[in-house]
């Protein structure tokens, strides 16, 4: 019955605010959207990303490049064990307890100076529960649109942003755990807002720094994790199942309210079951669309390399027409990966800070494989997938460019029939509402930083967060996305200001790190 009045209030012409006035107000309103879009995320900030990403890997002498094993064995618990046993073995021949200060590790408990030494959640709870919110509909839709967008070359400038964004994400998710604190209940909050406060050398203008973070969060949290990921379920849903959007909306409306209502616990326990298994299912069949155009994958991959530069030379072929510019790809391909794996963005910090461990610098090893697994290895295996079938420049009935959940149907069904377009949205609706449930939490400790740490106003905003998901299901895709292309670039500006201003020390701290077989003796942090 809900279902019904919902229908029959959105249909067209069963509801009027003024006719052609509320029309142009829309167009209107959109187009100022689409403006600031491409403002924001001009020239400026694409060199305000990879400028940072670079300064930062070459500080700190390619740290992330040189260890990423390290970072994956870290991941996966293997370096943790390890780690574990030559303690107890050191121990056993001193007699002598840890003393816990080795470097990159925090060893005071001082809540003025934001260093807090537990968590709530392991360290790989925090990678899993950061995967949820970045493994989702970027590493789908968001390839297919930028792609669409920027050319086929726009998926090497995504990886290139990634490899970039490695040392970015290393350094704000250590700095996220350094001088993470506590809100008035006493649990553990952290991210750039907190890093801004604790850390930044100017307290007054730290301050400023970590409220506009804070602020853009919130608001990206309802964009980017909440919008984009709803539409494209609706959206999802409706191309493959045709159930209709409202109906959407309001299921979705209700099943993440009941999720985020019980805050990070119930959230990280959806998210630790979902997204794995749901990784792996989406792989298998991507790799299923790759293996039955495989002759098409040498070509698939010249094309990409050549269109990042050229891209007219590839127009033709299984790009189909091709009429965007080399910054156009370099546009495209930078803000998609960013929206995708979130290096320099800073949200994925509070989820960082978290993570029940004394060693922030390895928990930003951590965060940092949470970038390679994402966009160079999902985004990578997604964008051959398009490239290889065929499907790129393909038109609909109308004459317009398949683009976004369309494109990706298209592509899986050239390999898997009508059973591919099943297969994709209900990865596509999985893997958005993990994001939707896990951003909850990233926006909701922004949210208690506005309010001075006091958390007696949670409750609104996980309401009001569940009610955005219907509005998603019902607009208008490119214009939620420009607004979340918005969102993404407001919060790297304070968080990259705060990144810099503290990378002396961070770089040299990370430098120093006693990494297990780097042939580096450890120095003390300064």
């Amino acid at each position: 019955m809900g279902c019904a009045i919902l229908e029959m209030f959105l249909r067209p012409g069963n509801i009027s605010f003024g006719g052609t006035a509320s029309g142009g107000m829309a167009a209107w309103l959109e187009g100022l959207i689409t403006r600031l879009d491409d403002l924001v995320w001009g020239p400026w900030m694409l060199a305000l990303l990879l400028g940072s990403g670079c300064y930062l890997m070459i500080r700190m002498d390619f740290f992330p490049i040189r260890n990423l094993r390290f970072a994956l064995r870290c991941a996966l618990g293997i370096e943790g064990e390890r780690d574990a046993d030559r303690k107890r073995s050191e121990r056993s021949r001193t007699g002598r307890r840890d003393s816990g200060t080795s470097s990159g590790k925090i060893s005071s408990g001082k809540i003025s100076s934001g260093k807090i030494s537990s968590g709530k959640i392991s360290s790989l709870s925090s990678l899993t529960t950061e995967l949820a919110t970045t493994l989702g509909i970027g590493n789908i839709v968001g390839v297919a649109s930028a792609m669409v967008l920027g050319g086929p070359g726009a998926l090497f400038w995504m990886v290139v942003t990634s490899v970039i964004g490695m040392a970015t994400k290393l350094a704000e998710s250590m700095l996220a755990v350094k001088y993470r604190g506590r809100n008035d209940r006493g649990e553990v909050a952290g991210g750039p807002m907190y890093t801004c406060l604790n850390g930044f050398p100017n307290r007054r203008l730290g301050k400023l720094l970590g409220s506009l973070f804070a602020l853009f969060a919130v608001t990206a949290s309802f964009g980017m994790g909440n919008m984009t990921q709803s539409n494209s379920i609706a959206d999802a849903l409706w191309v493959a199942f045709s159930v209709p959007k409202a109906k959407t909306g309001l299921f979705l409306t209700i099943l993440t309210v009941l999720v985020v209502i019980g805050g990070i616990g119930v959230i990280g326990k959806v998210t630790q079951v979902l997204v794995p298994f749901m990784g792996v299912f989406y792989l298998c069949g991507a790799f299923a669309v790759i293996l039955v155009h495989w002759r098409n994958v040498p070509m698939a991959v010249g094309g990409i390399m050549t269109a990042a530069f050229c891209p007219q030379a590839v127009s033709g072929g299984i790009f189909g027409s091709v009429t965007v510019t080399a910054f156009q790809s370099l546009r495209w391909g930078v803000s998609r990966g960013i929206f995708s794996n979130e290096a320099g963005l800073g949200a994925s910090g509070i989820t960082a800070a978290a993570a029940d461990t004394e060693d922030y610098i390895k928990q930003g090893c951590i965060s940092m494989t949470g970038v390679f697994l994402d966009t160079v290895v999902v985004c990578t295996i997604t964008g051959l997938a398009f490239a290889a079938s065929g499907v790129l420049g393909t038109t609909d009935a109308g004459g317009k460019p398949l683009t976004g959940t369309a494109l990706t149907l298209a592509a899986f069904r050239t390999a898997l029939g009508d059973w591919g377009g099943s297969f994709i949205s209900v990865c596509i609706a999985l893997f958005a509402f993990a994001t939707v449930i896990g951003w909850a939490y990233q926006g909701e400790k922004a949210f208690e930083f506005l309010l001075g740490g006091r958390t007696k106003y949670n409750l609104w905003y996980r309401f009001a967060y569940g009610l955005t998901a219907f509005l998603g299901c019902i607009c208008s895709l490119e214009t939620v996305w420009n607004f979340s292309d918005i969102c993404n670039a407001l919060m790297a500006v304070p968080n990259l200001i705060c990144v810099l201003a503290l990378s002396g020390r961070a770089c040299r701290e990370i430098r120093d790190y006693p990494v297990p077989g780097a042939g580096r003796k450890p120095g003390n942090p300064r």
